[in-house]
């Protein structure tokens, strides 16, 4: 469900850093809040795992996608903050120490990803190129 997906952002969290698999990803408390709220509201099964990924596109050549669905055996598969996470190896590489948070303001509301790995967005802020 793409609608789950927005912006990419270049703000940082003062949270302490996990360790292990989780630090791969982080996911705001705000965030995962929100995920669960979705995953209510929506009936989505508890098996439904959200997925992760980057795919091809957009103005700077890159964009985030977030949806519920379920892992593959070639998935990396993670819980994060509470949530179960599927991410494929090839958008794993761009995802290294994102930050998941989920943002309300003038301009609406939506998740925002803070990647410490891209050197820029487009003007629409709805991709990004590294």
């Amino acid at each position: 469900m793409s609608d789950l997906a927005t912006a990419a952002s270049t703000h940082t969290h003062d949270a302490p850093p996990p360790v292990g698999p989780e630090s791969m990803v982080l996911i705001t408390p705000t965030a995962s809040t929100k995920i669960t709220e979705i995953r209510d509201a929506e009936g989505i099964e508890a098996n439904m795992a959200l997925r992760l990924r980057v795919v091809g596109g957009g103005c700077a050549g890159f964009s985030y996608d977030l949806y519920f669905d379920e892992g593959t055996e070639v998935d990396r598969q993670l819980e994060i903050a509470g949530v179960k996470v599927v991410v494929d190896e090839m958008s794993l590489m761009y995802l290294v120490g994102v930050e998941i948070d989920y943002v309300e303001g003038l301009q609406g509301a939506g998740f925002k990803f803070n990647n410490p790995n891209v050197k820029s967005t487009c003007g629409c802020g709805s991709s990004f190129s590294v």
